[in-house]
């Protein structure tokens, strides 16, 4: 009874953890919940069997509850793959315990499973290894999802993984050949146990996966850091150009600049992504202030889509590199902006008849230029998204931005 109770507490333990886990989203904390319960109602099950097969003779409610263990087994292993990765749990994992099921319920008529004699006398039928057979290939399944789903962990890492198949399979041995008197099987034990080194292992790598994220987010906020100011810099330099030129016109693009940032400083300072129309109100007054600046300059924009997010500050600076270092030492300097909706993407096309340029020094090129890496990690970052670009010296540049469709 003290082994009986020493699992109880590892189960209240883990249950109290488990509730109060920051790191583990609901579903998972749901599903893990439910695991627990489970084991709670397995234990219950060994200590039923236990009295049915000691002191209390009833064959047919020992058939019951036996059937109930059996089940229940392979549910858990099943229940920890749905954890592991909810998207890829094949269909065969539910299946394989149907049958389980389904083969171990024959008990309440036949004994091709297995069946208990007038006597309390254990029986395994043709098929009473059904539960063991699935619970290995779900193991087996389990071990796999565990690998593949956490390729980036440490390889030492897997060690609780590997610990806890090891000792689910020795303990089915030990209850083939050993039998324990007692309120609770080997395979319980090493389930219970298991489970809770199994719950420490994935809190390990939540709390990883939550670090990484909170990494990323840092870059993407140093990118923002280093991308506004130039935007803003960059701007009020034009201002201050046009001031000499036509004090009249940049007095009154100066007001508006100042209405605009009043009315977008919120979509300027977030790392988050911003409707795409607020992105283009961004590239539009820029672009505005450019072409009267720059008379020999047009922006052209054909907007075919526009029901999407992008990062903050994602079109207008290539925009900006397409004036500034391509198009307004032309004759006549053409900017287009196009997007699209191709193949379930978003496609964002800036195009230009300007200079062209070497993609591998442009996108190293710090200072003046904006960087199109800082753009590109963005896109890739927060949309899983492309971009790619085709420049050739002389005659122009095309960049191409390919967002999925949430």
């Amino acid at each position: 009874m003290i082994v009986l109770l020493i699992l109880v507490m590892q189960l209240l333990g883990l249950l109290l953890s488990v509730i109060i886990d920051p790191y583990i989203f609901k579903t998972k904390k749901r599903l893990l919940i439910e695991v627990i319960l489970l084991l709670f109602c397995l234990l219950l099950q060994n200590y039923m069997e236990y009295r049915f097969d000691t002191d209390i003779i009833m064959p047919y409610l020992r058939i019951i509850v036996g059937i109930f263990g059996y089940c229940v087994r392979p549910l858990v292993l099943a229940m920890f793959c749905y954890i592991i990765n909810s998207k890829s749990c094949s269909r065969v994992v539910w299946v394989l315990n149907i049958i389980n099921a389904g083969i171990h319920l024959t008990a309440l008529f036949s004994n091709i499973c297995f069946t208990i004699t007038d006597d309390n006398s254990f029986v395994r039928g043709t098929l009473g290894y059904t539960c063991h057979i699935v619970s290995g290939m779900l193991l087996a399944y389990l071990l796999w999802e565990t690998f593949k789903e956490f390729v980036f962990v440490k390889k030492g890492d897997m060690v609780i993984p590997i610990f806890n198949a090891v000792g689910i399979t020795i303990s089915v041995i030990l209850d083939s050949v050993y039998d324990l008197v007692a309120p609770y099987s080997w395979l319980t034990i090493a389930v219970v146990t298991g489970t809770l080194f199994y719950y420490v292992w994935l809190h390990m790598q939540f709390v990883r996966e939550h670090e990484e994220d909170l990494k990323a987010q840092q870059r993407i906020q140093i990118m923002m850091t280093q991308i506004q100011p130039h935007f803003l810099y960059n701007t009020l330099a034009t201002l201050k150009a046009m001031c000499r030129k036509d004090p009249d016109t940049a007095a009154e693009l100066a007001e508006k600049f100042g209405q605009y940032l009043r009315q977008n400083l919120d979509s300027l300072g977030t790392v988050g992504r911003i409707p795409f129309e607020k992105e283009l109100e961004h590239t539009r007054l820029y672009a505005n202030i450019e072409m009267v600046r720059f008379e020999n300059v047009e922006v052209i924009y054909n907007i075919a889509d526009a029901s999407f997010t992008v990062p903050p500050l994602s079109l207008q600076p290539l925009v900006e590199n397409a004036i500034r270092h391509g198009v307004r030492i032309r004759e006549k300097g053409i900017v287009k902006v196009n997007t699209a909706f191709k193949d379930g993407y978003h496609e964002i096309t800036v195009s230009d008849n300007g200079m062209g340029f070497n993609k591998a020094k442009a996108e190293k090129a710090e200072g003046s230029h904006i960087g199109l890496k800082n753009v590109r990690e963005r896109i890739e970052q927060m949309c899983n998204g492309t971009l790619t670009i085709e420049s050739i010296e002389g005659e122009g540049t095309t960049i191409l931005i390919r967002i999925p469709e949430n």
